[in-house]
């Protein structure tokens, strides 16, 4: 196991009802954006129950934020946050208004370009708004990490950052919440969990048995309880499970002290920028063709992966990989997450254009071994048509 330094301050409240105490976790005479997105909060009464346990609280709120939050929208909120003198930023939603919302609370502060903030992937961020949230998606676990991912939709640009100073104070998970969730978001969510988990898990054996046990039970739990969700979307015990799951996935706690990949993130947030595909749909459309295509070098951890996970114990260990393969697009594809650009009438031409994007922000050398160059994210492409 490698060395590491672990810390998670976000303070969870978890279960039905938890709402009750949203008041006490935000300071006396705060002056409190409350940022979400499309309006769903609004009708399905999630707003209506944060309004009123924030009875009396001085409240602005900033709508709009959309799936992939874009910096042009963003930066009206920041302005807003200006003009307005707020000194609390409370997200109602899911990981991509939490993820606007880091960025917001670091750009207030920011004496030059904002962009600047991607750009330099967080590490000139000195000082950010405090926040907290009331999540109704459970996918990206950003309720209770630093990181976020912005899209410049001038520019078809996006782009990750992390910071300390954009650590949630608290997050408000009730599984409640996520009955009325569409399918499609309820399955993206899903596979946007099982990703986070396979980035941290999938790479090279460093005998660090805890952390690979508690990704493993993770991954079984998705398995398990994804479909359930789509099946019976008002099942207590299956929504609190799943939701669970997203936020232990992406908290720090399985990537502590391992070697991690994110390749299949930085392929699949260009065919986001470029085509607008759902952040979910494009980790499903690249990981299988990825895993694939790095047999090789994640020999171990596939075989370990096909036995643990999917329980694949016969066949020679070339074939125990191939059906682990096969059983995870298999998983995406029963989630109703299609697993080919052709499932989402693209042909494989905008590849030469995706490279490009990738050459232009230096990411040439991904993986947990830097050994996937532009020509192997070609080939991982282009198996992916």
């Amino acid at each position: 196991m490698n060395n590491f330094m672990l810390h998670t301050p976000t303070r969870i409240l978890f279960g039905a009802g938890q709402i009750a105490h949203l008041a006490s976790e935000i300071p006396s005479g705060s002056k409190v954006l409350i940022t979400f997105g499309g309006g769903s909060v609004k009708k399905n009464g999630v707003m209506d129950l944060v309004y009123t346990a924030l009875k009396g609280v001085d409240i602005s709120e900033f709508g709009g934020i959309e799936p992939n939050p874009t910096y042009e929208t963003l930066m009206k909120a920041v302005a807003l946050v200006k003009a307005e003198k707020i000194d609390f930023l409370l997200a109602v939603g899911g990981g991509s208004v939490l993820d606007g919302t880091k960025f917001i609370a670091a750009a207030v502060f920011c004496n030059d370009d904002p962009w600047n903030i991607l750009q330099t992937h967080g590490t000139t961020i000195k000082r950010a708004l405090p926040m907290g949230s009331v999540l109704t998606l459970p996918a990206t676990g950003s309720e209770s990490n630093n990181g976020a991912v912005i899209t410049r939709h001038a520019t078809r640009d996006k782009q990750a950052f992390h910071s300390p100073h954009c650590q949630p104070v608290f997050a408000i998970l009730d599984p409640v919440y996520t009955y009325t969730l569409p399918a499609r978001q309820t399955a993206n969510g899903v596979v946007d969990a099982f990703v986070h988990t396979i980035e941290q898990y999938l790479t090279y054996p460093v005998d660090a048995k805890v952390q690979d046990r508690f990704a493993e039970g993770l991954l079984q739990t998705l398995i398990e309880e994804g479909p359930k969700a789509l099946k019976e979307p008002e099942n207590y015990a299956v929504r609190a499970n799943v939701m669970w799951s997203a936020t232990l996935a992406l908290n720090g706690l399985i990537g502590a002290g391992v070697p991690q990949d994110w390749a299949t993130h930085m392929l699949g947030h260009e065919l986001t920028a470029m085509h607008g595909l759902d952040h979910a749909r494009t980790l499903a459309i690249v990981l299988p063709s990825l895993m694939n295509n790095k047999r090789e070098q994640k020999h171990e951890k596939l075989l370990q992966y096909a036995f643990r996970v999917w329980n694949i114990a016969s066949g020679d260990e070339d074939a125990r990989i191939t059906q682990a393969i096969a059983a995870t697009r298999r998983f995406f594809e029963d989630m109703g997450v299609p697993t080919r650009m052709r499932d989402y009438q693209l042909d494989g031409s905008s590849i030469p254009a995706l490279l490009a994007k990738l050459e232009e922000k230096g990411l040439t050398h991904l993986g947990e071994h830097q050994d996937i160059t532009l020509e192997v994210s070609r080939k991982i492409y282009e198996d992916a048509r």
